[in-house]
């Protein structure tokens, strides 16, 4: 809706501004048809069949600067018709970029510590550092988008699996669970856990231009003891839960993304 009413407002204003400039001399146009005065009327039926370049002739500029006035009028038009359907091509691509993202997270675990038991081996983090380094690529490219089209943060979906704001808040909490909650010496690359933890906290930033606030409350703090049953070295639990409150903004922040797009925190 708000695509179609921006394409609608910006055809409006085109429309009703050279109907105005037209209007603004009594003898800009010449009847062909009826030698008796131009109406409002015809005058916005001779501005539309200019801007959409229909090439009707029962109305015709005066000779001088109103011809040149025309030719502006229809090179307008022609202009507004190709950057229409450019930005909603590159709208609609965008969208499709989002969703996939949302998919590819998806596709890594529906719960935090799920992807990190997974991906665990017995001695190390099997495979995780391309999907991390793959993630943080697509994320930097939605947030790219998002910061050309902010209204890609209105578009929604009702499957969850493809609604990237539950997908990147469980991202980054396994990102946290990784970074803070296991031992260093067992961690991945440290370069792809900060690379991937700067993508999103760039996209979280442009979510100012959406009017989406941060949460009043705190999330959950993650369960540490869901990844150490899952036979993954932790550090304990309350080294872990000093370092949660250094993450207190950022995560109220993914859970006021979750709450704009009517998303439960994921469990």
């Amino acid at each position: 809706m708000i695509l179609v009413g921006s394409l609608v407002a910006w055809i409006t204003l085109l429309w009703a501004g050279w109907t105005f400039l037209f209007a603004g001399a009594e003898n800009a146009l010449i009847d062909t048809r009826d030698a008796g005065p131009i109406s409002w009327t015809e005058r916005l039926y001779f501005v539309g069949y200019s801007v959409f370049t229909m090439g009707n002739g029962d109305f015709t500029p005066r000779d001088g600067v109103w011809q040149v006035v025309t030719a502006l009028t229809t090179a307008s038009g022609m202009l507004f018709v190709t950057l229409s359907v450019t930005y909603v091509l590159s709208v609609l691509s965008a969208v499709t970029q989002k969703r996939a993202l949302a998919s590819s997270l998806s596709g890594l675990g529906s719960r935090s510590a799920e992807i990190l038991t997974t991906s665990w081996n017995g001695e190390e983090f099997n495979g995780l550092e391309l999907p991390l380094n793959t993630i943080s690529t697509q994320i930097n490219t939605l947030t790219s988008n998002h910061k050309a089209y902010p209204i890609l943060h209105y578009f929604y979906t009702p499957d969850t699996d493809r609604a990237p704001a539950t997908a990147i808040t469980v991202f980054d909490e396994m990102l946290t669970l990784l970074q803070f909650g296991v031992p260093e010496q067992h961690r991945p690359n440290a370069l792809a856990i900060r690379q991937a933890r700067s993508s999103v906290s760039t996209y979280l930033e442009t979510l100012d231009t959406a009017f989406v606030q941060a949460a009043d409350e705190s999330p959950p703090v993650p369960a540490i003891s869901d990844v150490h049953d899952g036979g993954v070295p932790t550090v304990a639990p309350e080294d872990f839960h000093d370092a949660m409150k250094t993450l207190d903004d950022r995560r109220r922040r993914l859970l006021g993304l979750l709450q704009s797009d009517e998303r439960q925190w994921p469990q």
